[in-house]
């Protein structure tokens, strides 16, 4: 029986203390725990559950990366990742060879797989100097010393834009010796005649879709970008002079 004229305290086995009083309606006893206490042990708790949960975060990334080797280690020995790694291995070996390719068929026209034309039909094959202002006639005539010229501001294969080079037609035995004339027999190609070019270690192949024989001012086809990559080769028409411009406009090889 609960006393009328005092409260009871009692210990939980769990250490909760709950506080026994009578009831003002005779013969009901209510238990319940104390406010203070109440948030005093959820405030507790709430902390504790903090803290681990700090812990385990704490674990997880100081020990993560660390296992994560560990784990994948272990796969390797036992051949997990083999197949994997033997893959990789053949796709570098692959494009390496490729590479090799490239740079050996260059070699074999006598050009260099960085920058280089070679036009089969007419046996023309020659390196190509890059970014040449077009319009300043001393770099553009010490560039054709020495191979081709790609026009400034132009693109380069690969990037689906207008590609522009250009060299010399001189047909006179003191030209030929000083300038680089391999386009002397750019006339000689027809549509459906095949172009090389060679950049960064890749082939690129074209072929001729049309000529256009042009004015010696006209400068149109240095700013032409359509929708599609094009090269374009330009020489002088007749060989030998500057009266006109030949052009042989190139499309890509699918």
């Amino acid at each position: 029986m609960v006393s009328s004229k005092f409260d009871i305290f009692i210990m939980h086995k769990s250490g909760e203390i709950y506080h026994i009083y009578k009831s003002e309606k005779s013969g009901e006893v209510r238990i319940g725990i104390n406010t203070l206490e109440r948030l005093t042990y959820r405030l507790v708790r709430s902390i504790g559950a903090g803290m681990m949960g700090f812990a385990v975060i704490l674990f997880i990334f100081t020990f993560g990366p660390v296992i994560k080797e560990e784990v994948l280690y272990r796969l390797d020995e036992k051949g997990v990742s083999y197949q994997q790694n033997k893959f990789e291995n053949l796709i570098d070996k692959a494009e390496a060879d490729r590479v090799v390719g490239v740079q050996e068929e260059a070699e074999n026209y006598g050009v260099s797989s960085h920058f280089s034309l070679v036009i089969p039909k007419i046996e023309a094959a020659s390196n190509v100097v890059a970014n040449v202002d077009a319009s300043d006639e001393g770099e553009y005539f010490d560039a054709l010393q020495k191979g081709v010229a790609h026009a400034r501001g132009t693109y380069f294969p690969g990037q689906g834009k207008n590609i522009y080079l250009f060299s010399h037609s001189t047909d006179a035995n003191y030209n030929v010796s000083r300038y680089n004339a391999i386009f002397y027999l750019l006339r000689k190609l027809e549509v459906g005649d095949k172009i090389i070019v060679f950049f960064a270690d890749e082939k690129y192949e074209y072929e001729v879709a049309e000529k256009v024989t042009t004015s010696a001012n006209d400068t149109s086809w240095l700013s032409e970008n359509g929708s599609e990559e094009t090269l374009v080769l330009q020489t002088c028409d007749p060989p030998g002079t500057n009266w006109r411009r030949l052009l042989v406009i190139a499309k890509p090889v699918d």
